[in-house]
């Protein structure tokens, strides 16, 4: 079996740089059935399959898988993995839970990362939504910055299986801004 990580230009890429993992050998089904165009989207002409699952590896060739590109952010041509900042974000003694989305944010034409966060200790008030804002910023690079904002919630939505619902954040998301008739201050 083979695998290699590839960057969102189609270059694969060495070790310590996230891109998405690709795989190829015997095991790898050949594609989706009576489905041309999945399959055309999901298995490159050379075999491989694009799995969908973003990671690195590093220079022992150990393969780490961190986020899914569906999930991911993209931030003026960056892309922001929303994982890496829930981990962060879960550093901060003022936060129990926390999920991040991507949002549309129409003055720049790009998507901004939105925290969504279950607070602790009864800290959210909008001074506490800026402080967190203020305390990621001097962890993560420029791009990875909340630029949409923090948002409290009760509780982040998930599966049966624990996996954070985006989706219904999405739609939250959506709801807000039409509710506000435009974009947040933070």
């Amino acid at each position: 079996m083979t695998a290699k990580y590839i960057s969102a230009e189609g270059k694969e890429l060495g070790p310590g740089e996230t891109g998405e993992l690709w795989l190829s050998g015997p095991n790898v089904f050949k594609g989706y059935w009576k489905n041309d165009a999945a399959t055309k989207d999901s298995v490159t002409e050379d075999g491989y399959f694009k799995t969908g699952d973003v990671g690195y590896q590093d220079k022992n060739n150990n393969f780490y898988i961190t986020d899914r590109v569906k999930e991911l952010i993209k931030y003026k041509g960056f892309q922001v993995p929303p994982a890496e900042l829930e981990g962060k974000l879960m550093d901060h003694g003022d936060i129990d839970d926390v999920a991040v989305i991507g949002v549309d944010d129409e003055e720049q034409h790009t998507e901004v990362p939105r925290a969504y966060v279950v607070a602790a200790n009864g800290k959210n008030s909008e001074a506490d939504a800026e402080a967190i804002v203020n305390w990621l910023e001097g962890k993560v690079a420029s791009h990875k910055r909340l630029r949409g904002g923090v948002r409290f919630i009760e509780e982040i939505p998930k599966s049966a299986a624990g996996k954070i619902l985006r989706r219904v954040l999405k739609d939250k998301a959506k709801q807000e801004e039409s509710q506000k008739g435009g974009k947040s201050k933070l």
